[in-house]
């Protein structure tokens, strides 16, 4: 029976340059290392290019033919029997699977673990410098020629945003246009990701077409194998598909899909839906409400309607040492871990004053290689590159799922710094509908990047989840809040989302809450939380009770499509 110690990390973005020069360095540092890539721009040809380089230049070329008529769907039909025939050959030790610009990381890594094979790692490269812009681009993907499928409805901002979050670890590029504003703007959208130098020249176009990639600026420690590597070899033949599909949630689509097809395909599909308006706006982004108006963003991404079954939540969950941390809390084992570099691993570590839960995180480091997670990284003298070393920190696919989810997602903190804020809004009364809707346009346009979770009084069941970029916003249901399900229906709610509904359980609402957190340069804070109290209910309203909630005008019927 063959078997392989093959490693897989996949390394994504659109940030095009960063991503190259990012694969380039691990080819470059890793012995034994090749990169496997699909280019789907070559889809209006009928065909997926696909290339596999090691740090010398090209080793083969082929091609995949598309599977109805979708270039993705030939990507997720290719990549596993390539990546089982590269470690059926025992040849390769770390296979580094480069995304194509708009392929998002989560399916593809959710691809790579069910077909048996050992996903070390997640990473989005990253230009500080091009943040801002691309969170700013309402443009659809097929605008910018780079739509993975023809029924491909996603814009260049959200894209970005879930290329960004998803990922654990950010290979950041050395960018002279970059400023302290577009750092700080980096670590508050994703204040968890282990965020690592590229520490190689800048890759450009021309460069990347050649085939001899730059060599090694040192090479690894004498004897150096990947962390793992030594471990017991995978039956790629046989292995069996990771247990639940990593996800609290029954159904994954939209978002978590692995093209355009998946991904946005049928505008109008049931529980996807866009707030619409005006253009995109490229200026202004985090100033004050000024009633520039979202552009429709098609029908957003789903994320799963939440299957959820197992014990009502109590103040602690499986004496994990949970604790709360300002609006949000830590789930899973290992203590606080405070603002410095190294904190604890495999367990709940959000930042001083995190918002949301933080569960499980996405891949404990191995072998007490590098830093966990959370701030920037310094050289591993082990391999002489951190990128390395968190190429082979380990990867969880369902802690990744959870930490998406909006039910449990691991959300950023408050913070203020470098003329960047992040607000975190937490309250415990329903939107009213009407006013709520009023109110998107300049709520969606109020940062650069918002999400969250959110409960509104006409469907005190649902919880909702909230999901802006680039002026667009995509509002849907992401399955009902756990105080609603009957004792029965406990015993299969997931561990993963009975702990996150433990750290905010209220006794009279459960876990229905508003919990919604705002990124932007030159956020108003005092204007936005305004805007947000005057949408809920008031004394009076909220006095009349759920079932006076439900009559209520039920103004979001157009946008959940009911």
């Amino acid at each position: 029976m063959p078997s392989s110690h093959l490693c897989v990390v996949i390394v994504g973005g659109l940030h095009a340059d960063a991503r190259r020069a990012a694969v380039a360095r691990l080819l470059a540092d890793v012995p034994g290392s090749v990169a496997l890539h699909h280019d789907l721009a070559t889809a209006a040809a009928g065909t997926v290019v696909r290339t596999i380089r090691d740090a010398t230049g090209i080793v083969s070329a082929g091609e995949a033919p598309l599977v109805n008529d979708c270039a993705c769907c030939a990507l997720r039909e290719d990549l596993v029997p390539e990546l089982r025939r590269l470690a059926d050959a025992g040849l390769t030790r770390l296979a580094v699977v480069e995304l194509w610009d708009s392929v998002e990381p989560k399916a593809m890594a959710e691809v790579v673990a069910a077909g048996g094979l050992r996903l070390t790692s997640v990473i989005t490269a990253v230009d500080p410098a091009l943040l801002l812009p691309y969170l700013a681009n309402g443009d659809d993907l097929a605008e910018v020629g780079l739509a993975a499928a023809a029924t491909d409805r996603r814009t260049v901002a959200d894209t970005f945003a879930r290329q960004l979050e998803y990922a654990p670890v950010l290979a950041v590029a050395a960018s002279e246009q970059a400023d302290d504003e577009d750092r700080a703007l980096l670590a508050q959208l994703h204040p968890t990701a282990r965020r690592v130098p590229i520490d190689a020249l800048d890759v450009t176009d021309g460069e990347a077409s050649e085939t001899n990639w730059f060599a090694p600026t040192r090479p690894p420690a004498e004897g150096w194998t990947p962390p793992g590597w030594e471990a017991a070899p995978v039956d790629t033949k046989n292995a069996a598909p990771p247990r639940g599909g990593g996800s609290p949630g029954a159904a994954t689509s939209g978002a978590d899909g692995i093209d355009g097809a998946d991904m946005a395909a049928g505008a109008g599909g049931p529980g996807a839906a866009a707030a619409a308006g005006a253009g995109p706006r490229s200026e202004g982004v985090g100033s004050a409400m000024d009633g520039a108006g979202p552009r429709s963003a098609g029908p957003g991404s789903a994320v799963g309607g939440a299957e959820v079954r197992s014990e009502r939540p109590g103040p602690a969950v499986g004496g994990a040492g949970l604790r709360s941390v300002g609006s949000g809390s830590a789930v899973g084992g290992a203590g606080s871990r405070s603002e410095g570099l190294d904190p604890a691993v495999g367990g709940a570590e959000p930042s001083s004053g995190g918002s949301g839960s933080v569960v499980g995180g996405a891949g404990p480091c191995s072998d007490g290689i590098g830093s966990a997670v959370g701030g920037a990284e310094l050289r591993s003298e082990r391999t002489g590159s951190a990128l390395v070393d968190a190429t082979f920190a380990g990867f969880d696919v369902e802690a990744a799922a959870a930490a998406q989810h909006p039910a449990c997602a691991l959300l950023p903190a408050e913070a203020d710094e470098a003329g960047v804020g992040t607000l975190v809004w937490h309250r415990r009364r329903p939107f009213h509908p009407e006013r709520l809707y009023a109110a998107l346009e300049d709520l969606t346009c109020a940062a650069a990047r918002s999400r969250g979770r959110f409960w509104l009084a006409d469907r005190p069941d649902t919880l909702l989840h909230w999901d802006a970029a680039g002026g667009a916003l995509c509002v849907e249901s992401a399955g009902p809040w756990l105080a609603s399900l009957p004792d029965a229906a406990w015993d299969m709610v997931p561990p993963v989302r009975r702990a996150a509904a433990a750290l905010d359980w209220h006794p009279e609402h459960g876990d229905c809450c508003q919990h919604l957190v705002f990124t932007s340069p030159g956020l108003n804070r005092e204007g936005l939380e305004l805007l947000l109290e005057s949408c809920l209910l008031t004394d009076a309203e909220y006095a009349a009770g759920p079932a006076a909630w439900k009559r209520l005008p039920p103004a979001f019927d157009s946008l959940l499509e009911i």
